[in-house]
């Protein structure tokens, strides 16, 4: 089987936003009760406009240890992401904002004084909204450290919650002037959320190791239920690397 990311789910100019591409592929590996969520783990910048060879292995289950459901993304030889079925999230999601509150941290987004991928599927500032999610996660002002933004989705899928959830997450870990890319994204899609309505995503700091940024967010319906939550690994990069490329 073969899939292919089209640039206009790019987050860093000339790869795919991890995201979405962590969503796709998480969308061909069966989860169970003892293995709920799904982990990615990006191995290479997600290629854009070919096609990439989609590998599903089904779980082993007559050996000692059984071996959960995982799902590998090739270009070519060379592996780009591997998605594994695996253990629940370790923390419960927290208390939910109001969308007021989130419409508030949007105005203080640092993305739209400088922004490290301007393209960015899920948070970029050059895109337009009929096209991107166009994400705002800016901090509150309630001293938790939290960040919150609105998404009123025009479609709902799992690679698209999988977005949403993806670059709070990065800012909520220190992106702004210091660049990062996604490297595994551990998520729990539990429903969709409800096109044409205002959702509300938050993010949250989990520390940080050297290069690595740890952090969590969570997708919340207008009622305060948990649609889905996420814990990410970030990995700060080098900015003279980045190429600036409009989306064609």
């Amino acid at each position: 089987m073969e899939i292919t990311i089209a640039r206009r789910f790019c987050g860093p100019p000339e790869s795919g936003n991890g995201g979405w591409v962590s969503g796709t592929l998480a969308t061909h590996v069966a989860t169970t009760d003892e293995h709920p969520t799904v982990t990615v783990r990006l191995a290479a910048p997600p290629p854009l406009d070919r096609p990439l060879t989609l590998v599903v292995e089904s779980p082993v289950s007559d050996a000692v240890a059984p071996v959960p459901p995982s799902a590998h993304l090739l270009d070519g030889d060379h592996l780009v992401a591997s998605a594994t079925a695996s253990a629940p999230l370790s923390r419960e999601a927290p208390a939910p904002v109001t969308v007021e509150a989130a419409r508030a941290a949007e105005e203080r987004y640092e993305g739209l004084a400088d922004h490290p991928f301007p393209t960015c599927f899920s948070c970029g500032t050059a895109r337009d909204p009929a096209d991107a999610l166009c994400l705002r996660p800016g901090p509150l002002d309630d001293g938790t450290g939290r960040y919150a933004t609105t998404w009123e989705p025009r479609e709902a899928s799992v690679p698209l919650v999988w977005a949403a959830l993806d670059c709070p997450g990065g800012w909520s870990a220190g992106i702004a002037g210091r660049p990062m890319v996604l490297a595994t994204l551990t998520t729990e899609v539990l429903a969709l959320p409800a096109p044409g309505v205002a959702h509300t995503v938050l993010a949250w700091q989990r520390g940080s190791q050297g290069r690595k940024h740890f952090s969590g967010s969570a997708l919340f319906a207008p009622d305060g239920r948990v649609l889905a939550r996420a814990e990410a690994t970030w990995i700060a990069v080098d900015p003279t690397t980045i190429r600036p490329r409009e989306i064609s």
